[in-house]
């Protein structure tokens, strides 16, 4: 429980960093939007003059805040959001409806709007912004003058080019983020969670396509079916956690004796399967022959008694398959051969290798 709450803080403090640095930088650009006007209208009060620096200066650290210890962030950055639209409609009002600055200003409300909740979420600030303007209206009386004098419209030069830069950036950042947590969930709906190699689905459409290529390009290709030998065993023994312990380490060792190429998966229990693209058979032998000496060399510190073997059985891709189910044939009936022979040694189907290459078992 305390480990979710830790989580749901630290989301929490991200989300309100992420909507500070947009409202800050928002608020102060738009400063200079409302200020070119009050300076010149006539007779501002002081009071409008100190409102306004605290909505733009000391309300994004308030908010930040008030996010911060917020049961739900995201509720109260909603909430923020709102609040910065009845805010906006009050200054649109108490700017007498500027034609550049409202403009700018309703720009920048629509926005934040838009991307906080949608199209009923901008009606709803829509819906404050007249409040604002009451407001206002109600303090300041309403006035109307449309006219933007030259040094109204510098003054809202910044917020033209600073506002949407700092939109640009954070969508920018968030398609980052998105694209990010795409790929990590795509890494995880095809990874085996406990080896690290490919799953039995995902690797199942890498046959399929390797299968393909191989007809269509007259490439040659080997398909190798591995068995830890004794697994069962092990977990009786030793426990599922040891045993468990022993599937990772065989999923590292493939990893690392494997070319970037090949394409190891786990196949289910204590089954593993490998495509080696562009490799015969007699390569292909050699290849699991070293990987077989790897596994059996393998050192349990929690287990040392423990030892690990590997029954390998190989198929080279022929022509005259016709499907990749064909193949996996071939390969589990030469795992079949290894398993009968003894274990601990590797295989290739009866009609591609002599069974003489059959691999004698590594001395103790």
């Amino acid at each position: 429980m305390s480990d979710s709450r830790s989580s749901n803080a630290k989301a929490g403090l991200s989300f309100a960093r992420r909507a500070f640095y947009p409202r800050a930088i928002g608020l102060a650009v738009g400063f200079f939007c409302v200020a070119g006007v009050l300076r010149e209208a006539p007779a501002t009060p002081l009071w409008v003059w100190g409102l306004l620096m605290a909505f733009c200066f000391v309300w994004p650290l308030v908010a930040l805040l008030l996010s911060r210890r917020a049961r739900s962030p995201i509720a109260a950055e909603r909430r923020h959001v709102l609040f910065d639209s009845l805010m906006g409609g009050f200054w649109i009002a108490t700017i007498a409806f500027n034609v550049l600055p409202t403009v700018m200003l309703l720009s920048m409300l629509a926005m934040n709007n838009t991307a906080t909740g949608g199209a009923r979420f901008v009606v709803k600030g829509v819906l404050l912004q007249f409040a604002g303007m009451l407001v206002s209206a109600a303090l300041l009386g309403l006035q109307f003058n449309p006219h933007t004098t030259q040094t109204q419209l510098y003054a809202c030069i910044p917020m033209l080019i600073v506002h949407p830069l700092t939109i640009g950036m954070v969508l920018y950042r968030l398609a980052i983020q998105l694209a990010q947590n795409k790929q990590a969930l795509h890494a995880l709906s095809r990874t085996d969670s406990l080896t690290g190699l490919f799953n039995r689905g995902y690797w199942g459409d890498l046959l399929q396509l390797a299968f393909d290529d191989c007809r269509a390009q007259g490439k040659s290709a080997t398909l190798a079916l591995v068995d830890l030998d004794h697994f069962k065993g092990i977990n009786d023994r030793h426990g599922h956690l040891i045993g468990d312990e022993v599937l990772r380490q065989v999923g590292d060792c493939m990893r690392r004796h494997l070319r970037a190429e090949d394409m190891p998966g786990r196949y289910g229990g204590d089954e593993f399967c490998v495509v080696l693209p562009g490799v015969k058979t007699e390569m292909a032998w050699d290849v699991m022959e070293r990987l077989r000496g790897e596994i059996a060399r393998l050192d349990f510190p929690y287990a040392p008694a423990l030892s690990a073997s590997l029954s390998i059985g190989l198929a080279g891709f022929d022509p005259r398959m016709d499907s990749p189910l064909v193949w996996l044939e071939e390969a589990d009936r030469a795992l079949y051969e290894a398993k009968r022979l003894g274990r601990d040694r590797v295989v290739v189907a009866r009609d591609q290798w002599d069974l003489e290459h059959a691999a004698e078992p590594l001395a103790e």
